[in-house]
């Protein structure tokens, strides 16, 4: 890893030549996206946070359809949180979504809907870490700061051999220090996104393409034989599995749903009622005593309708789902938070993954009698 003392001498000795060539490749090689094109502050604010752990061609009908609903930030402000959630739908991480709403809501109140070109301000911003912030103050205010994601921190990595974990912190800050050392003057929303487009196209986390590469020449991890080695990251804990049983539970011709808590895992989604499995409990059991501590009541187990597999970053959901009825005499009243719906409703609320895959094996087996 270059020293402070070395960042100067780094930028001094080869930032022309880098730059240059970048800025020049990428006038010609750059992405057609949407977000691309406006220098609206917020449009680019929405897409770098559905961006994160997603796949562009996964993003950009999400940003499309969200740019419909929500065009401006005063859209998105006085919008139902569940509206938000659903828009979000299949995008997970759906904290990203709550945090976006609060502090578009701030953005409004505080400044007239205007997002800020200040770093302090922006960076003050609920869900607005240091990546997004640059993203935004250098893309859509052409402010000279870095905007360091995975792809431009492998590229660098390899551009100057850096050998440290760049999952820490530290090797982050520094990786973003020697980036904003090569912001050329009034480029810095091409520069950044010729970097963003580089790791993404050229520079790939497997099989490279050094040959088209063009910075190839002050590479120094192709001059060493060590692009296959770098970057260096720590593999993260492999995620925890855990058996989770839920129920399809019926009553004339209703399903239960029930909201999640406003905290935590899959906060503020609907979605069929049970929990995780305790191991000592074989799965009807566990479902059984699932819904008494919730609700109270009886069930009459029918039959199984479907396992769903879904991983997580930390947990692996090993799903089992039964088809159910209350018990003659029991009943769950309505609430905020529980709901009997019509299968055909199911589609007007924001459920995960892996509970929209119930809703869908409910739908099957409605056709199939």
């Amino acid at each position: 890893m270059p020293k402070p003392s070395q960042l100067t001498y780094y930028a001094d000795e080869r930032a022309g030549a880098i730059a240059g060539n970048l800025l020049a490749w990428y006038a010609t090689n750059q992405r057609d996206l949407p977000w691309r094109r406006s220098r609206d502050p917020y449009r680019i604010w929405v897409s770098e946070v559905m961006l994160q752990q997603t796949r562009v061609e996964t993003v950009m009908p999400y940003y499309e359809r969200w740019m419909a609903q929500f065009p401006t930030p005063q859209a998105l402000a006085e919008a139902p949180e569940e509206q938000v959630l659903k828009a979000w739908e299949g995008l997970g991480y759906y904290s990203r979504a709550r945090n976006l709403q609060q502090a578009v809501q701030e953005v409004v109140a505080t400044y007239d809907g205007k997002v800020p070109n200040d770093p302090a301000a922006i960076a003050s911003l609920k869900g607005v870490g240091p990546y997004t912030a640059g993203a935004i103050l250098s893309i859509a205010y052409n402010r000279p700061v870095a905007a360091v994601d995975g792809n431009v921190m492998r590229v660098f990595a390899r551009l100057f051999a850096i050998a440290d974990d760049i999952g820490r912190p530290a090797t982050r800050r520094a990786i973003e220090a020697l980036v904003e050392s090569f912001i050329p003057e009034g480029h810095a929303s091409a520069f950044n996104q010729a970097l963003m487009d580089l790791g993404a196209m050229v520079c790939t986390p497997r099989s490279p393409k050094c040959l088209l590469c063009p910075v190839r020449e002050q590479c120094q991890a192709l001059e060493t034989g060590r692009v296959g080695e770098l970057p260096v990251k720590e593999k993260a804990k492999a995620p925890r599995p855990v058996d989770m049983v839920a129920a399809a539970l019926w009553h004339d011709g209703r399903l239960l749903i029930a909201r999640r808590p406003p905290e935590g895992l899959l906060a503020g989604l609907w979605g069929f009622p049970g929990r995780e499995r305790p191991v000592d409990l074989p799965w009807e059991r566990a479902l059984h005593a699932s819904i008494w501590e919730q609700y109270g009541v009886e069930i009459e187990v029918e039959a199984h309708l479907v396992d769903v597999k879904h991983v997580f970053s930390h947990l692996i959901w090993n799903l089992r789902c039964y088809t159910a009825r209350l018990a003659p005499g029991q009943a769950i009243a309505e609430s905020e938070t529980v709901r009997w719906v019509r299968p055909q409703e199911l589609a007007q609320y924001a459920l995960p993954t892996a509970h929209q895959k119930i809703a869908a094996a409910v739908g099957m087996q409605a056709v199939n009698g």
